[in-house]
């Protein structure tokens, strides 16, 4: 209020520089270029301990006994534990499922879950005396697919089962389904001049981040433990964590460390648990490092999915109906499985206006190693068969698929299949318009005056073409994605904002538990500071939990959550910083208590320019500090019957435009090109924004061609857990990546922004398959594509 008790509008948009809108660059990104940065995995305690996990050799089995008395006499080694050394009478732990044991019980349920842990005093020690464990297993037949999940006399995974989603699925062995229903399908589809239907597969995909599963536990003299861990999300593993180790939550201290990527893959815990038990029991402080072979493991990956659709339209193109059924593997333990069954029915029409649609979505139990989160859950094993549906009915239209695309695009208004209104922009006609008006790149790249260049090549540095047979193709597509937690979760986030005086400078600090795990965070919570505040100088506090609540690093939801937090806390900040400057200053000037006034570049000024008042002078002797917490907009449960529901906060849109050129007699694949048009609603950091795309481009780039963790199906063995073996794209894998970035502000989001990070995961991958198909006439009906898809060998 201003001094004379009337509102004083405080106009946002300081021109301090850094601020929002600007391409500031990373504050760690120098130090992770030069290998100067400090990972979970570096971390360091004086007389600290090495942690060993014993994992099962298989991945259905009765436990019949467990012999740790060789590995405890082996020197060296401080402890060993089984699930019968676990000290309270809580020994599971999950996501929204409590399901997964802190070390296997009774029976083991996947390839690779923990049994054992050791502790001693060097890693090699530790890995030596886990080998030297002991386990008889009576081995059980393993259920690998819905028709052993689902049948009459099936065994079951959980038995005993009762979670709150038990009561609605018709099979033990079913985690959730959630069906959607509306208009008519089955009359609509009598009014379809054509009809497509087509059944999809999609591999099973890691997040295959660099920096592996890492963490340092230190038993503190109160009896709790501070735990420094790479993370998703500190309060989520808190909450899990503590009730097993039996302490009250504010005696297990987390503190985010180094994170080399995560996509999901750190959401649940991996060695987390494992760490603190050991570091209470020996009472010295205990470090985990997986190594790679241990991390495919360690962590969830992307649910594989068999989806069946069918489509119909006029003869003019527009849609009907849609019919779908969509069934994903979610393994062994429930993690994120509720949420991906969610999202993948709830976006399984994609970014079209079709009015009656017929939906199932159900999640397994297997045998199969667990699945989770991973960037664009659910709505990329979607995207990738909507997608492909797209163009078959395009090509019996005989139609062009851009344009059937977007005569069939939802807009601002659409009502979702779940009756949801689309209250924000959607240009999903405009985004298609403009990746297909972008340059194409030129043919025949690999030529030049001095001979062929076969980095340029199918196969590339192998040599095996010189360009014979080589064909090209261009494909398109388009995805939809949810921005935010949905169906009703309490998706809030804190942040704590101070500004004081510091060596004659005004500072702020932005303290969060928000995990940075690559996406740029940090940097954006600078500059929200310095937009909002005015200064220059702005420190990021360590993320911890003795703040409140950050949500996880998930969902494209950081920005949005966290950024609105942060910019909140800001406000308020700012306000009592006037109120300071207002008691101080206020009576020499009148312009204090009537002219709109910002913090600008240190400065009070009035919107016309005129400086009011310093802000080292308003604030010294004076600390101001705001902890705040901050909600997006509420959503609701989907009906379990229906599926109607304002489930989503937001939506994010992105197009895509493959070029490839194939070798049809080798099946080699070179992608050349994705061109990638996206709607970001505000790009508070623009250099930023094209990163994430970027990245979250060539992830889907990786399951079209060559990502797939490949499973035993008899067995239930992973067979590919390398690096080795299980291929990710590289430097010279990944093409050029040109991106148009539109900005159509969002009004409910701060700043107008809308979350990025996710979409172009969604319709990169059906675009490479579109362009495959284009240059080969094949149907490819599964990810990744490989070689003998190609040739016809498979």
């Amino acid at each position: 209020m201003a001094a004379n008790g009337a509102p004083t509008k405080i106009t946002q948009g300081s021109r301090t520089r850094g601020g929002i809108g600007e391409s500031t660059l990373r504050p760690d990104g120098t130090l992770k270029v030069t290998g100067e940065f400090a990972y979970s995995s570096d971390m360091w305690h004086e007389d600290m301990l090495w942690g060993q996990i014993l994992r099962s050799t298989v991945a259905h089995a009765e436990i019949v006994s467990i012999d740790t008395s060789e590995a405890l006499a082996t020197a060296g080694v401080h402890a060993v534990l089984t699930y019968d050394d676990l000290p309270t009478e809580v020994k599971n732990y999950g996501l929204e499922i409590q399901d997964t044991p802190v070390l296997a019980h009774g029976k083991v349920r996947h390839h690779g879950e923990p049994v054992a842990i050791v502790a001693a005093d060097h890693p090699e020690t530790a890995r030596r005396a886990a080998a030297k464990i002991k386990v008889d297993y009576r081995e059980l037949p393993v259920i690998t697919d819905e028709a052993s999940a689902t049948a009459p006399d099936a065994i079951l995974v959980h038995e005993g089962r009762d979670d709150h989603h038990s009561g609605h699925v018709p099979h033990p062995n079913i985690v959730h389904r959630q069906p959607i229903v509306r208009g008519n399908a089955d009359e609509a589809a009598r009014k379809a001049d054509v009809v497509v239907r087509g059944e999809y597969t999609f591999g099973m995909q890691d997040q295959a981040f660099l920096g592996p599963e890492s963490g340092l536990a230190v038993p503190a003299e109160d009896g709790g433990v501070d735990l420094y861990i790479a993370t998703q999300w500190l309060h989520s593993d808190l909450k899990q964590i503590a009730p097993v180790l039996g302490l009250p939550e504010d005696k297990v201290r987390m503190t985010l460390s180094g994170v080399g990527g995560a996509f999901g893959g750190r959401e649940d815990l991996s060695m987390q648990i494992h760490a603190c038990l050991l570091a209470l029991r020996t009472g010295k402080p205990v470090k985990i490092v997986y190594n790679r072979f241990e991390s495919f493991f360690g962590h969830v990956h992307r649910h594989p999915a068999k989806l069946y659709y069918e489509h119909g339209a006029t003869k003019d193109g527009k849609l009907t109906h849609m019919k779908c059924r969509i069934v994903l593997d979610g393994g062994a333990y429930a993690s994120a499985s509720p949420a991906v069954v969610g999202n993948a029915s709830s976006l399984s029409v994609g970014p079209y206006v079709i009015d009656d649609v017929d939906i199932e979505a159900i999640a397994l139990y297997t045998n199969n190693p667990p699945c989770g989160a991973m960037r664009g859950f659910g709505a990329v094993q979607a995207c990738f068969a909507y997608e492909a549906q797209m163009d078959k009915l395009a090509a019996k239209l005989g139609m062009d698929p851009v344009e059937l695309r977007r005569l069939n695009a939802m807009e601002q208004g659409t009502i979702m299949p779940t009756g949801q209104p689309v209250d924000s922009p959607a240009p999903v006609a405009e985004l298609l318009r403009r990746v297909k008006a972008m340059p194409m790149p030129p043919e025949r790249q690999w030529e030049s005056s001095e001979g062929a260049d076969v980095r340029q090549l199918p196969g590339g540095l192998s040599n095996t073409t010189h360009g014979e047979g080589v064909v090209r193709g261009v494909g398109y597509a388009v995805g939809i994605k949810n921005v935010g937690f949905s169906e009703g979760f309490d998706d809030y986030s804190t942040a704590k904002v101070r500004m004081e005086v510091i060596n004659g400078e005004p500072v702020a600090t932005v303290h969060t538990a928000m995990a940075e795990v690559g996406q740029g965070g940090v940097t954006v919570h600078a500059q929200i500071a310095r937009t909002e505040l005015g200064v220059t100088q702005v420190t990021i506090h360590p993320a911890d939990t003795q703040v409140g609540s950050a949500g996880s690093t998930s969902a494209s939801r950081q920005t949005y959550v966290t950024g609105g937090a942060v910019k909140n806390a800001c406000e308020l900040v700012r306000e009592k910083v006037l109120e300071i400057g207002r008691r101080k200053f206020g009576s020499y000037h009148p312009a204090w208590a009537t002219a709109e006034l910002l913090l600008e570049g240190g400065k009070v000024v009035t919107d016309g320019g005129e400086v009011l008042g310093d802000l080292v002078d308003v604030l010294q002797g004076e600390t101001v500090e705001v902890e705040e917490e901050w909600r997006h907009r509420p959503t609701e449960a989907f009906d379990l019957r229906t599926g109607q529901g304002n489930g989503h906060v937001q939506y994010s849109f992105a197009a895509h435009r493959a070029v490839v050129e194939v070798d049809t007699e080798l099946g080699l694949v070179k992608v050349i090109e994705l061109a990638c048009a996206q709607d970001v609603g505000k790009a508070l950091n623009p250099l930023s924004v094209v990163g994430q795309i970027q990245g979250g481009t060539t992830q889907g780039l990786g399951v079209a061609v060559m990502e797939e963790i490949v499973v035993d199906p008899r067995t239930a063995k992973v067979r590919n857990p390398s690096f080795t073996d299980y291929l990710i794209p590289t430097i010279l894998d990944t093409p050029t990546i040109p991106v148009d970035v539109l900005e159509l502000a969002d009004d409910h989001a701060p700043y107008g922004l809308r979350g990025i990070g996710e979409a172009p995961t969604l319709s990169s991958t059906p675009a490479v398959l579109a362009a495959i198909r284009d240059a080969t006439g094949l149907e490819l009906d599964r990810t990744p594509v490989r070689p003998e898809h190609l040739t016809g060998t498979a």
